[in-house]
C-alpha cells in the first residue's frame, strides 16, 4: 500500500439494519479512535502524569499499614516489586491505546458486546467518580486548613464545591490541559514528599525511634502486602488505554517495545518509584507522628508560610491525580453510555456529581474495604481484556464493527454471553478469595473467557479477526495506519499516518 493510500473497511462490518439513531448511540467524537497525528504526549509528559497519579491518600495509608507489621525495608522492597510487576501487566492493556487509539469503554464492546460494555465500563466509571470525590474532599480539607490558619474561617464544604468546579473545568478542556497541570504538579509533589521525609525523620530521632528498624505489632505477611499493592492499581490496569491512546508512537512501530516505548519508560520507572516513595513517606509518618495522613502531619509540623505552601502543594497533588486517574476515565465511560446526547464536558460534570453524592468523607474511613471490594470485579475485567486482545484476536481488531449496530460485536442482542459469564463467575470467586482476590479474578477471567469464546461463542458468532489471524488489515499503528471515521460518508477507513485525511 502506498504512503498516501486510503483503504475502505466498509466490508469488515455487517450492514446496518437498525435506525440511524441507534448507530449514533455508538458514535461521539470523544470516543472515536485517536489518530497518530493527534498524539502529543511523550515519555516526560507521561512520567509527570504518573507521578501526579501516584500521590494518592491511599498510597500513604498503604505504607503505614505495611510498617504496622513489617520493617520499613521490607515494605519498600515489596511495594517496589509489586508495582514493577503491575507496570508490566499494565503495559499489555496499554497497547490497546497505542495500537488502535481506542478508549477503554469502546474496546470493551469486543469482549462484552456493543450494549454489554456498559455494565463493566460504568462500574469502573462510578468507581473513578467516587475516587474523584475522595481526592476532592482531601483537597478541600487542605484548602480549608489554609483559610482557617489565615482568617479563622472553617468551611470545607464550600471549598469542596470550589475545588471540584475548578477540576471539572480543567479536565473538560482536554488532555493537553491535563498534561500541562501534571507537569506543574509533579515537581511540587516531589518537593513536598522530600520535606515530609526529612521532617519526619528528625521527629522520629527526637523520639528515639529508628525508622528503618521499627516494626509494629500487627500481624501482616509479605504476601498480603504484595497482593494489596497489586490490587491497588486494578482500576488503571484496565483503563490505561484512555491515556495511552494519546502517547506518541514511532512511524515504524511493528515491534511491541518500540511502539510502547513511552509507556515502558514512564510506567516501569515512574509508577514503581513514585508509589514506593510515597508509601515510604506514609510509613515514616506513621512511625514518627502516629498519623499517615499528610494533611494532619503538615498542620502539626509546620506553621506560617511553610504550612501554606505545603498545603497548596497537597491541593495541587489531589488535582493532578483526579484529572488523569479519575475524571477522564469516568467521563469517557459516561460518554460511551450516553452518546450522542452526553458530550465529554457534560460527562465530566456527571462524574463530579456522582463523586460528591457518594459521600467520600464516609468512604475514607473504610478505604481498604472499599479497595478490596471493587478490586475483585475489576481484576476479572483485566483478565478478559488480555484474553480477548492477545489470545483470541492477536492484537487484530475489527474497529469499524465496534461502531456498527449489527456488526460482529452485536452477539446476542448486543451482549456477549462469554464476557458477561466470565466476569460474573470470576468476580464471585475473587470476592470470596480474600487477599488473593486480584490474582483469582484476573486468572479466572482470562481462562474462563478464552474457553467460552473458543468453544462456544465464536462458533455461533464468527469473528472477522480469526478468519485470517496473520493478516495486517486489522492492525493500525504498528503498520503505519490510522483508524479514521469520515462523518460525511458515515464510514471508517484505514488511512496512512502521513495522509492528511
Amino acid at each position: 500500500m502506498t504512503a498516501n493510500a486510503t483503504e475502505t473497511t466498509a466490508g469488515l462490518a455487517s450492514p446496518i439494519s437498525h435506525a440511524a439513531v441507534s448507530r449514533k448511540n455508538l458514535l461521539e467524537p470523544a470516543i472515536l479512535p485517536i489518530k497518530r497525528q493527534q498524539r502529543s504526549i511523550g515519555t516526560l509528559g507521561f512520567t509527570w502524569i504518573w507521578i501526579g497519579i501516584a500521590f494518592m491518600i491511599a498510597t500513604f495509608q498503604l505504607g503505614a499499614t505495611g510498617v504496622s507489621g513489617l520493617s520499613l525495608i521490607q515494605v519498600v522492597l515489596v511495594i517496589l516489586l509489586a508495582n514493577f510487576m503491575l507496570a508490566l501487566l499494565m503495559t499489555l492493556t496499554a497497547d490497546i491505546g497505542t495500537e488502535h487509539g481506542l478508549s477503554f469503554a469502546v474496546y470493551l464492546r469486543a469482549p462484552f458486546g456493543i450494549y454489554g460494555t456498559h455494565i463493566p465500563s460504568l462500574f469502573r466509571g462510578v468507581i473513578a467518580a467516587i475516587w474523584f470525590g475522595i481526592q476532592t474532599y482531601l483537597g478541600a480539607l487542605a484548602l480549608s486548613g489554609i483559610i482557617e490558619y489565615l482568617t479563622g474561617f472553617d468551611n470545607w464544604p464550600l471549598w469542596y464545591v470550589i475545588f471540584a468546579t475548578v477540576q471539572i473545568i480543567n479536565t473538560a478542556m482536554g488532555i493537553k490541559a491535563v498534561e500541562f497541570l501534571s507537569s506543574i504538579a509533579a515537581p511540587a509533589i516531589i518537593a513536598i514528599s522530600v520535606w515530609m521525609y526529612l521532617t519526619l525523620d528528625v521527629l522520629a530521632s527526637t523520639k528515639g525511634l529508628n525508622i528503618w528498624t521499627f516494626v509494629g505489632d500487627r500481624q501482616l505477611t509479605l504476601t498480603t502486602l504484595f497482593l494489596a499493592n497489586v490490587a491497588f492499581w486494578s482500576t488503571l490496569a484496565i483503563d490505561i488505554p484512555n491515556i495511552t491512546r494519546y502517547l506518541k508512537t514511532p512511524l515504524d512501530s511493528r515491534r511491541f517495545f518500540k511502539r510502547n516505548k513511552h509507556v515502558l519508560l514512564a510506567q516501569l520507572l515512574a509508577l514503581p518509584l513514585t508509589q514506593t516513595w510515597i508509601a515510604l513517606i506514609g510509613a515514616v509518618s506513621f512511625i514518627a507522628a502516629g498519623d499517615w495522613n499528610p494533611i494532619n502531619v503538615i498542620q502539626a509540623q509546620s506553621t506560617g508560610i511553610s504550612l501554606i505552601v505545603l498545603m497548596l502543594l497537597v491541593v495541587l497533588a489531589q488535582w493532578s491525580t483526579n484529572t488523569a486517574a479519575n475524571l477522564i476515565p469516568a467521563a469517557l465511560t459516561f460518554v460511551n453510555a450516553g452518546a450522542p446526547y452526553v458530550k465529554y464536558p457534560v460527562a465530566v460534570v456527571i462524574a463530579g456529581i456522582i463523586g460528591t453524592l457518594s459521600m467520600p468523607w464516609a468512604i475514607l474511613d473504610n478505604l481498604f474495604a472499599f479497595l478490596f471490594s471493587y478490586g475483585s470485579f475489576l481484576s476479572a475485567i483485566g483478565g478478559i481484556m488480555i484474553a480477548d486482545y492477545y489470545l483470541l484476536r492477536r492484537r487484530r481488531l475489527n474497529v469499524p464493527a465496534l461502531y456498527e449496530v449489527q456488526g460482529q460485536f452485536f452477539y446476542w442482542r448486543g451482549f456477549n454471553p462469554a464476557g458477561l459469564l466470565a466476569w460474573s463467575i470470576s468476580s464471585a470467586l475473587a470476592f470470596f478469595s480474600g487477599d488473593w482476590a486480584f490474582v483469582t479474578g484476573f486468572i479466572g477471567g482470562l481462562v474462563t473467557y478464552a474457553v467460552l469464546m473458543k468453544y462456544w461463542v465464536v462458533k455461533r458468532y464468527p469473528q472477522h479477526e480469526l478468519l485470517n489471524p496473520d493478516s495486517d488489515e486489522l492492525l493500525a499503528t504498528s503498520v503505519g495506519m490510522n483508524w479514521n471515521y469520515d462523518q460525511h460518508t458515515d464510514s471508517f477507513h484505514r488511512t496512512a499516518v502521513n495522509n492528511p485525511d
